[in-house]
């Protein structure tokens, strides 16, 4: 696309309309010649359709010359009495009736055909393909038609299903003709189609070839023209400017394009006689000299610009007059200046490190005092700690004395049981000495109720023994019980008075925490107001340096200005 662009740009108009014409005579032919193709297409389908159709009609007449009824036996297609499979002669008979292609189906196989393979013989025995024509005629029962390619050669054909009287489709009966014979004729029609529209192409090219050559004849005469004002040719001659159409208007402009360059001409050189006398004035004026004006009057228009560069010199002698005696005044005072920016320096910055080192000390104030209500808040804490300590302390001694005192009062209840088992033990003993005297005068029949007797009396005895020894214990586990609670009271005591102790001393803490914390609040707005006023004199410090160094350049900027005043000439 790039190079068909790049060759169009290099062809003159007459080509360009040329070939505008061609290509839209090609576009022509190429539209005719498929439109036509496409028609003479559809009407070779259709009379393929009726020859279908007629075929059709004529293979189902040679069949029902033979019986209406269809059905298969043995294996074998019957129409009437006469079997359908390898009779060629049906469709034989109907190729040469009406001429294409005849073939009887048992089922989806072929067993009737006047189709003949690549080696010559009957295509008998092989089978309908899967696809639309066998899902529409055997699935559904459904006639077909359309194309399709048989043993390599393209037919119109028509399929019809074989039903029993049942109504079951049983086979199929199928007639085509050869696609080709159709085609072969719009093929033939659409070349010399074809051939005709390019003729006609090749000679409108020719003539507009001609015609655009005559047409753009002028044009090229006028683009050679603009060739040579182009280049400078002012006494150019101008043809054509009398035609009333676009080459007269194009003419017409250029003989506008000639006068204007000729008075533009004229215009260069009183523009180049202008410029060299201002060029000789600026060298002066470049050289120092300001009394370099011009005396001569400029040509037209141009006067003007002498005036004003005359008018411009006068200014700029007095302004440079003016500034020479201003750089005296100044570098005076910019020195003064300069002087004081100097000292005022120094003592800002004697004043900043002043601030700065009080301001280092408030900080390290500002820290301790941090630090201690630090130590006296956790002080407080660990007190209140304490404090829960001995509270946990006390609930534990109450406890304890409560437990002492069950204790005590189980101990004065176990007094008693051991007295009632004392009682038990001296009626039993005195039951046993009962016993031992009715076993006395019972003779020797009660020796053994005797022996039994010394027993329960030696257990009796035995029994106030060990509850003597039992509350002897008792005794002394009640003396020691009481003295114990009287420890576990002292000890409560003692808590309390501790609780009471830490709480006053939590007091003195939390006044303490609060006054460290009040002073190191003070201590650090003043550390922050120092800081911010040693930012302030080291910000000032700053500007003073800048502007003493501001003076400094002042005073050096004025030294030269006055330098360079001096070596413009102004008298």
């Amino acid at each position: 696309m790039t190079r068909l662009r790049a060759f169009l740009n290099r062809q003159n108009l007459s080509t360009k309309v040329t070939l505008m014409t061609v290509g839209a005579l090609v576009m022509l032919s190429a539209v005719l010649f498929i439109g036509t193709r496409l028609l003479l297409v559809q009407d070779a389908r259709a009379q393929g359709e009726e020859r279908l159709d007629t075929n059709m009609r004529v293979a189902w007449s040679v069949l029902q010359r033979s019986g209406p009824d269809y059905a298969v036996r043995d294996g074998k297609l019957y129409v009437g009495g006469t079997p359908l499979n390898d009779n060629n002669a049906a469709v034989d008979r109907m190729k040469e009736l009406v001429g294409g292609t005849a073939t009887i189906f048992m089922g989806d196989m072929r067993v009737a055909t006047n189709v003949l393979k690549e080696d010559g013989s009957r295509a008998i025995g092989t089978r309908l393909a899967d696809g639309p024509v066998k899902d529409a005629v055997l699935g559904k029962g459904q006639p077909y038609r359309g194309e399709a390619d048989i043993l390599g050669t393209r037919y119109f054909t028509a399929y019809d299903p074989i039903k029993d009287p049942s109504g079951q489709v049983i086979g199929v009966l199928f007639v085509g003709v050869s696609a080709d014979d159709f085609y072969r004729n719009v093929d033939s029609l659409g070349w010399h189609i074809l051939l005709l529209a390019v003729v006609v192409a090749v000679i409108a090219a020719a003539l507009c070839m001609r015609g655009a050559r005559k047409l753009f004849a002028p044009l090229e005469t006028a683009s050679a023209t603009m060739m040579r004002l182009a280049k400078g040719d002012n006494h150019a001659e101008i043809a054509d400017t009398e035609r009333p159409d676009e080459i007269g208007g194009i003419a017409r402009a250029l003989l506008v394009f000639r006068d204007a360059a000729v008075a533009k001409e004229a215009a260069d050189r009183e523009q180049r006689q202008v410029v060299e006398r201002l060029a000789g004035s600026l060298a002066q004026l470049s050289a120092g000299d300001l009394t370099a004006e011009i005396a001569h009057a400029f040509p037209g228009t141009y006067e003007g610009l002498r005036t004003n560069y005359n008018a411009a010199l006068t200014e700029l002698r007095g302004l440079i007059g003016a500034t020479g005696e201003s750089t005296i005044s100044i570098r005076g005072s910019s020195f003064e200046i300069a002087q004081a920016s100097e000292d005022l320096a120094r003592r800002t910055e004697a004043s900043a490190a002043s601030l700065e080192q009080s301001s280092a000390a408030l900080l390290e104030i500002d820290n301790g005092l941090k630090a201690g209500a630090l130590a006296a808040a956790e002080t407080v804490t660990r007190a209140d700690e304490a404090i829960a300590t001995v509270g946990g302390g006390r609930v534990v001694a109450a406890e304890a004395v409560d437990a002492m005192r069950r204790v005590s009062d189980s101990a004065t209840n176990i007094d008693g049981v051991i007295e009632g088992l004392d009682k038990i033990a001296f009626q039993t003993r005195v039951l046993a000495m009962n016993a031992a005297v009715e076993a006395g005068r019972a003779g020797e029949a009660g020796r053994g109720f005797a022996v039994v007797a010394d027993l329960v009396s030696a257990l009796a005895k035995r029994s106030e023994e060990e509850a003597r020894s039992a509350r002897e214990q008792l005794t002394v586990t009640q003396s020691e019980i009481v003295a114990a609670l009287g420890a576990v009271e002292r000890v409560d005591g003692a808590f309390e008075g501790i609780a009471e102790d830490v709480a006053q001393v939590h007091v003195l803490l939390g006044g303490m925490a609060r006054s460290n914390r009040a002073s190191a609040t003070s201590v650090s707005e003043i550390t922050a107001a120092i800081g911010a006023m040693n930012i302030a004199t080291q910000q000032n410090a700053a500007m003073v340096e800048q502007a003493s160094a501001a003076a400094r350049g002042l005073t050096e900027e004025v030294d030269r200005l006055a330098a360079q005043a001096s070596l413009f000439k102004v008298a």
